[in-house]
């Protein structure tokens, strides 16, 4: 019978903290495994074999320990039961590298980061940025500290919702903090790596009402009608704004990525970056005269958004930055209260569609009821000549 022991050993330099270890024993063979956990002389509870929390400056570095060791503990009891129960004979050593591995795999960082490696390999790149994101702000909660996935839990859950809240993030960040977080979770449960605890039942995870922000069509109007001849960076960023607003409110990054290939027979076919859907626009004379005007000989692209086929991904992220500070000084020039980006493009053409009492079933409001999925759905629905139509529509009142 395998055994586990928690001991301290104390620093040979006088007021520095010692370090605690694991002692595993099988068949008289004993082998150590190192922790990054310090406490000091007085800190420690031999008999006990545990982390003595009083009432100090710190209380909380030393809960977080003792908790710490806990789930320790119990991983390192349930490998050596695993072990045990393939009826075959074992060494220390064997219980030292499967301990290791268990706490690689159950780490929440280090699952986070295979996870975030595969989704990059299956090429999303961008949901694979959004669980980076995530993790990057859970961790700066957990101020730097890893911890094991089955410590996720209710409470934890709730603290670091307070957490978010005191730093004045919004709900709908909150949520979609959360929403990753439970999918991750969810996906350590299915790999039996933490039991189903249910841990975010009380914190928010549904989709906050958010300020509205399309513009009028009259501001459309007007931003079409100025000349920028002389500013050929504003009137660049100007003319990406209304070929978005042209193409039903196309993201900046499906934009990017249009190929000459995707316009064929007067019709634009691509299929969404975010979702996977295929699309298909009618092509208009106002979008051809944005891709004439901008128009690269030899270049695979229909809009100069990225000129090489190395690193497309920053060369596109880098274009919406310059591009939506472009925009924020036409809106300066508008007179506009709330700045133009190209997002807001998207969400004024659904606007405009509203207002011209086209069926919710064409287009929801803001492109996307509560949730851009739900537009999505609702589009995938549709005849695309319906759409067509509604969007000729729109664009006649230009």
């Amino acid at each position: 019978m395998a055994s586990v022991k928690v001991k301290f050993r104390a620093s040979t330099v006088e007021g520095r903290p010692g370090c605690i270890y694991f002692q595993v024993i099988q068949n008289r063979m004993a082998r150590q495994i190192h922790t990054d956990y310090m406490v000091h002389a007085d800190e420690w509870d031999s008999e006990a074999a545990t982390v003595v929390v009083g009432e100090g400056e710190r209380r909380n570095v030393l809960e977080d320990i003792k908790e710490r060791l806990e789930w320790d503990v119990a991983r390192m009891t349930k490998v050596i039961q695993t072990l045990e129960n393939e009826c075959r004979r074992f060494s220390a050593d064997d219980v030292v590298a499967a301990f290791q591995k268990v706490t690689r795999e159950s780490s929440l960082c280090g699952f986070m980061h295979g996870i975030i490696a595969q989704l990059k390999r299956l090429g999303r790149v961008r949901t694979s940025e959004t669980y980076h994101v995530t993790l990057r702000s859970f961790m700066a909660f957990r101020e730097g500290e890893d911890m094991p996935l089955d410590g996720i839990t209710s409470d934890l859950m709730l603290l670091y919702e307070a957490w978010l809240k005191a730093r004045d993030v919004r709900m709908n960040t909150i949520s979609f903090y959360m929403r990753i977080l439970r999918a991750v979770y969810n996906r350590a449960v299915e790999k039996r790596l933490a039991p189903q605890r249910n841990p975010f039942r009380h914190v928010y995870t549904g989709i906050d009402k958010t300020v509205k922000r399309a513009v009028p069509i009259k501001v459309v109007r007007a931003l079409k009608g100025m000349d920028l001849s002389l500013k050929p960076s504003l009137e660049y960023a100007r003319d990406l704004f209304l070929f978005s607003f042209y193409t039903r409110g196309m993201s900046f990054v499906d934009m990017a990525y249009l190929r000459k290939t995707d316009l064929k027979h007067g019709v634009l076919t691509y299929r969404r970056r975010k979702t996977g859907q295929q699309l298909t626009i009618r092509w208009e004379r106002c979008m051809e005269d944005i891709v004439e005007r901008y128009k690269v000989d030899g270049s695979e692209y229909l809009l100069p958004i990225i000129n090489r086929q190395d690193d497309e991904r920053r060369q596109y992220t880098n274009a919406l930055h310059l591009v939506n500070s472009r925009l924020k000084k036409l809106s300066v020039m508008l007179g506009l209260q709330r700045p133009l980006t190209m997002y807001v493009a998207r969400h004024s053409w659904a606007s405009a569609a509203k207002a011209k009492n086209v069926p919710i079933a064409v287009i929801s409001e803001g492109m996307g009821h509560d949730s851009e999925a739900t537009t999505q759905v609702y589009l995938a629905s549709l005849e695309t000549s319906v759409v067509d139509k509604a969007n000729k529509m729109i664009l006649s009142l230009l």
